[in-house]
């Protein structure tokens, strides 16, 4: 079953070859944390930036393989399976970006979710953003004890997306059914968006032996990891 799916997911790479955008699939760290809001404010930054943006939202069901189309970005709105599996639309593409949530309870699912993902796939380098943070640094300090954790204990490289600050114009934003980049353009979360999606253009698409695992010794791959430190 496991190489049925990553040939199906290399047969994707292959058919929107042609499409000279990136692809993005972004993940949940947590359940429901995040990954669904991220997606379509990310989608709306893209946009108010000139691109041309595809939203595939898999919680609606399986979605088609788009057509490939130069200079389209298609981000995806993946979900994993309980054992971290991706569709095969979500796992070919070029970057697989997990939102984590900013809170010691979430570091740490967000890396069991990661661990997941790793054993599921052959990845060994994902990027991680930080939703709702309190302020760039307990981001940047989340970020470091996450990326520390996952290359000790998976053999893994965490590159960070960048963070989403918390804004009360985010909440008043869902109320209003509208993104927060549509609704209140001057807010923080607005401009960290725009922040996130103009440093998502010059993200460098990997070379498929990039996204080859890297061998751990045997006594790391049988060491399950520690409990992350907690952050203030």
């Amino acid at each position: 079953m496991e190489k049925l799916v990553l040939d199906q997911a290399d047969g994707l790479r292959r058919l929107m070859a042609a499409n000279t955008a990136r692809r993005v699939a972004l993940v949940d760290g947590t359940a429901d944390r995040g990954a669904c809001s991220v997606a379509l404010n990310l989608a709306q930054a893209l946009m108010q930036q000139g691109r041309d943006v595809l939203l595939l939202d898999e919680r609606d069901g399986p979605q088609p393989v788009p057509p490939a189309r130069g200079g389209q970005l298609v981000l995806v709105d993946a979900v994993p399976t309980s054992d971290g599996g991706l569709s095969p639309l979500a796992a070919g593409c070029d970057h697989i970006l997990v939102v984590c949530a900013a809170s010691s309870e979430a570091i740490t699912r967000t890396y069991l979710s990661i661990k997941k993902l790793h054993y599921a796939h052959p990845l060994v380098n994902l990027r991680v953003l930080v939703n709702e943070a309190a302020d760039p640094g307990q981001a940047r300090r989340l970020l470091a004890n996450l990326a520390a954790t996952c290359s000790r204990y998976l053999g893994m490289a965490l590159e960070p997306a960048g963070f989403v600050r918390a804004d009360p114009f985010l909440v008043q934003a869902r109320r209003l059914n509208l993104t927060v980049v549509q609704a209140f353009r001057a807010s923080a979360a607005t401009q960290d968006f725009l922040q996130v999606a103009s440093d998502l253009l010059t993200w460098p698409c990997l070379a498929a032996a990039e996204r080859m695992p890297v061998p751990l010794s045997g006594q790391m791959a049988g060491q399950e990891a520690q409990p992350l430190a907690s952050l203030h």
